[in-house]
């Protein structure tokens, strides 16, 4: 396994933990102890994943997320960000940023590691090699690719894999158990509120046509089979 874990911790004894436990695992890991520091190993090392935590020295975890989120060249990148259960409200302005998931401080690093493995998995694409198409907005799910009126489209690792999902079950809806369960990789009692931040999200970058993707209020979401 040659995936290489950026590691961003102002506390010694958890980036320690977690570099004995990655390590273990077969991954490569670099740290840095503060947000910029962060922000340049991102772009040094260009690493496979980030566990990124929130309360940082001169920049925080939400505003080193906005950053790699906005630099094309780090924006793929997925971020675990690392919370204390205090700290609801950054924990979902994370999420509105684009970090794919959380975990909430103290962690299992067997957990942290289950959770790492599942969201590198689905970025080397697990969906179907196809290429799926409605109205303006096409998916290639083959390469990772999805353009709306032939520009584009900017998504997170997690964006994507939610979209293709939606588009193939297109029609049929989409409970937000069965989601997390198929696009987070979770089981069991996990917060839902999960999925309705990245299918706002979503929304937004699709613009004009966000009505694809249909609210089926108390059950979850429906991608419309009707253009």
């Amino acid at each position: 396994m040659s995936e290489t874990i950026l590691i961003v911790d102002d506390e010694q004894d958890v980036v320690d933990l977690l570099v004995y436990n990655l390590q273990k695992a077969g991954y490569k890991t670099v740290t840095a102890r503060d947000g910029r520091s962060a922000l340049q190993k991102a772009r040094d090392e260009f690493p496979s994943l980030v566990i990124l935590d929130l309360m940082l020295p001169q920049l925080d975890g939400t505003e080193v997320c906005k950053q790699l989120k906005a630099d094309p060249k780090t924006a793929g990148i997925p971020i675990i960000m690392l919370t204390a259960k205090s700290e609801e409200v950054d924990r979902v302005v994370g999420l509105e940023l684009g970090a794919d998931d959380y975990v909430t401080k103290p962690f299992s690093p067997r957990e942290i590691a289950l959770r790492i493995k599942r969201i590198l998995g689905r970025s080397r694409g697990t969906a179907p090699a196809e290429v799926l198409k409605f109205g303006e907005l096409v998916v290639d799910t083959a390469k990772h690719e999805a353009a709306l009126k032939g520009k584009p489209m900017e998504l997170t690792a997690t964006e994507f894999k939610l979209l293709a999902m939606l588009m193939e079950r297109r029609g049929r809806v989409q409970t937000r158990d069965r989601l997390l369960t198929d696009v987070w990789g979770y089981e069991g009692d996990v917060d839902t509120r999960t999925v309705d931040t990245h299918v706002r999200r979503l929304r937004e970058k699709l613009g004009k046509v966000a009505d694809y993707i249909e609210t089926v209020r108390g059950v979850g979401y429906r991608f419309t089979d009707t253009e």
